[in-house]
């Protein structure tokens, strides 16, 4: 039998700011202003949550403190962190910048039970990173993911093999993976309020309403039926980032730095991870919380920062007239129909961009001496004035 470990670091963008701060610690704090991007759990306390509006959240808690984001810290405290999960074992799948599965099972003769491992992993996050950490510990790695949910914050729960269904099947059915608010709700009208009337229902008549392939998943689920394994090489179908402007909308004349310095990072990641992308994708959010995309697809796969910057850049002057008309407050681009770079022959540069030596060099530049080492010139001494959302 597997035993899987899912560690999720706790209010992870607030958490990195205590510890940097000791003034925040213990007080009521987010990272964000417009937009919630983190919460301290003291903030919690009062309602807010990530995602939330900020000026809702100040409502909710009129002695919040809003801290702006750091990038840069975020990332450097979560390689930190996935070092460690690499030093456990080998066999970690990341799921975000803060939470990754671990398949522990072959550390049982070596180190001992899941619940040894874990326990020592929380105290070298916490010795060696300065930050708390929830672990769950199951046979599955659904099970693992209700566990550290379940234990959150600062909790380590391990489901023992045998006891699966006797701690699922007391929790509400919105501890199923899948099961948002529309679906909970369609659940609860029909008296399906906990995942032991998920599992017991008919499967024919969880189908009529939610469709087969939701119905299947959630009545397998619920039986703890779950033969995924942790995924070491799982491929990545896209690479994006985006930008958002809570405080004000985007303004023409300050887009196009915008559509530069998401597209340096896009690029930067992509080569970082040794694909090229063929397809380019622009999505724009509005100030009536509609949406847009527009997307195109290139001759040939690249991943040269020029390349892909131009076609965005176009992307976005043919969208411009809706965002004029609406209000533009998230840009967001991201890369899809991603293929290995050394199995691709690439063409012949004739359009005059920039050598692809040249976006090698700048990736060498920042790998040793950071992100904020080398720039594009365009975006010197300029505030955007944006926040950076939750990593795709």
């Amino acid at each position: 039998m597997s035993t899987i470990l899912h560690a999720d670091l706790d209010a992870f963008y607030a958490s990195v700011e205590q510890r940097d701060n000791p003034a925040l610690r213990d007080r009521p704090m987010m990272v964000g202003g417009g937009v919630v991007l983190a919460a301290s759990y003291e903030a919690r306390a009062m309602g807010v949550r990530t995602a939330m509006n900020g000026r809702q959240a100040r409502q909710l808690c009129p002695n919040i403190i809003e801290v702006p984001p750091r990038m840069q810290a975020y990332t450097d405290a979560s390689k930190a962190v996935f070092d460690i999960f690499h030093d456990t074992t080998p066999e970690v799948e990341a799921m975000s910048i803060d939470e990754a599965f671990l398949d522990v099972t072959g550390l049982h003769r070596l180190v001992g039970p899941g619940q040894v491992v874990a326990t020592e992993l929380r105290r070298r996050v916490l010795t060696e990173v300065g930050l708390t950490i929830s672990v769950g510990c199951a046979s599955t790695k659904f099970l693992a993911k209700v566990a550290s949910t379940v234990s959150k914050p600062n909790g380590l729960l391990v489901v023992e093999p045998g006891r699966e269904l006797e701690f699922l099947h007391p929790l509400p059915v919105e501890r199923l993976w899948g099961v948002g608010p529309a679906t909970a709700q369609k659940l609860r009208d029909r008296g399906i309020t906990h995942v032991k009337d998920v599992a017991a229902a008919d499967i024919d008549a969880l189908m009529a309403f939610l469709g087969k392939a939701s119905a299947r998943h959630l009545h397998a689920i619920s039986n703890n039926q779950d033969e995924r394994r942790v995924d070491t090489g799982r491929r990545r179908r896209s690479i994006g980032s985006q930008r958002s402007f809570p405080r004000g909308e985007l303004q023409r004349n300050e887009s196009n730095d915008v559509v530069l310095e998401v597209v340096d990072r896009v690029t930067n990641r992509l080569r970082n991870a040794d694909r090229v992308a063929r397809t380019v994708v622009l999505r724009l959010r509005f100030g009536d919380f509609t949406a847009a995309t527009r997307s195109h697809t290139l001759p040939q796969a690249s991943d040269s920062t020029a390349l892909i910057h131009r076609t965005a850049k176009h992307l976005l002057d043919q969208a411009w007239p809706l965002a004029e008309e609406r209000g533009l407050t998230r840009v967001g681009i991201s890369v899809t129909n991603l293929c290995r770079a050394d199995a691709v022959q690439l063409a012949l540069n004739f359009d005059g961009a920039a050598p692809p030596e040249l976006d090698a060099t700048i990736d060498q530049i920042r790998d040793r001496f950071g992100t904020q080492s080398i720039g594009r010139a365009t975006l010197v001494n300029r505030d955007l004035r944006t926040v950076p959302l939750l990593p795709d």
